[in-house]
């Protein structure tokens, strides 16, 4: 494993990325499956990583290319790909390629953007660029999946900046690993609704070594409405806000989560 400076660099966090519990158990699968069948496919999903969702949707008979920036996570994502039966393999594309600007020769009947990737832009022009190359790639009343998380105003104006916090149950990789993680908050611009956000994590190997791993990058939160004209601005109508992967209504739950379904308008 190695330390870098990119997110798209940081092959650590994909070796591990499997294992973070918080990952392995978020239970948005089932919604991005039952999405994608009910679209008939074939599906794009955006930041598809390690294939956490792409697998399990492929295994439900939908075709799916997987985009990504970073090579680190499509070779972990390979890897889990070929330990998988030839027809589900054979419906599956992997692409390493920028979200804002996807060039791609087929068009989908769905977009999926799982765990929040799309935070990851920081400006509204990478923000509108990203979703103009969606928009372009959906078929006439194509459907876009927005994950984002609510911003909690609490969290957000916390006094625990630079503190080190939320550590999580310790998990043990194949390989005999013991991780545990941590997270803390370097910097929040409030101007511009960013915070720069460090995930630590404390490896323990086999032989007792130690090490400690920082993976740093800005994420930029959107607040419902901020969200909602940015997507009609783009050429989509919202039909849904749900606030988790029960589809509960948005507004049920706080903070919840900030989910958009959202078509592609007629005409467009």
């Amino acid at each position: 494993m190695s330390q870098a400076e990119g997110y798209e660099s940081y092959e650590f966090v994909a070796e591990l990325y499997d294992y973070v519990i918080p990952y392995r158990d978020r239970p948005d699968i089932d919604f991005f499956i039952e999405e994608a069948k009910q679209s008939g496919g074939p599906v794009l999903e955006i930041g598809c990583g390690t294939g956490r969702v792409l697998i399990p949707t492929a295994r439900a008979g939908i075709e799916i290319t997987g985009l990504d920036l970073s090579a680190h996570m499509l070779e972990v994502c390979q890897r889990r790909l070929l330990a998988e039966p030839v027809e589900v393999q054979s419906r599956v594309q992997l692409v390493s390629m920028d979200m804002r600007n996807v060039e791609l020769p087929r068009r989908y009947r769905l977009v999926t953007l799982p765990f929040r990737p799309f935070q990851h832009l920081t400006t509204v022009e990478d923000q509108l660029s990203c979703l103009a190359s969606i928009h372009r790639h959906l078929l006439p009343g194509g459907r876009l999946i927005l994950d984002l998380f609510n911003p909690y105003l609490e969290a957000l104006t916390s006094p625990n900046l630079g503190q080190e916090i939320g550590q999580e149950p310790e998990f043990t990789t194949p390989e005999g690993l013991r991780v545990t993680r941590r997270n803390r908050t370097v910097t929040r611009d409030y101007h511009n609704q960013i915070n720069h956000v460090e995930l630590i994590y404390y490896v323990t190997y086999p032989d007792g070594r130690q090490e400690r791993l920082v993976h740093a990058f800005p994420m930029r939160y959107l607040f419902r409405f901020e969200a909602e004209h940015l997507l009609v601005r783009s050429g989509f109508v919202v039909e849904h806000v749900f606030a988790d992967f029960n589809r509960t209504p948005y507004g049920s739950l706080y903070p919840g989560d900030l989910i958009f379904v959202a078509k592609k308008a007629a005409g467009g």
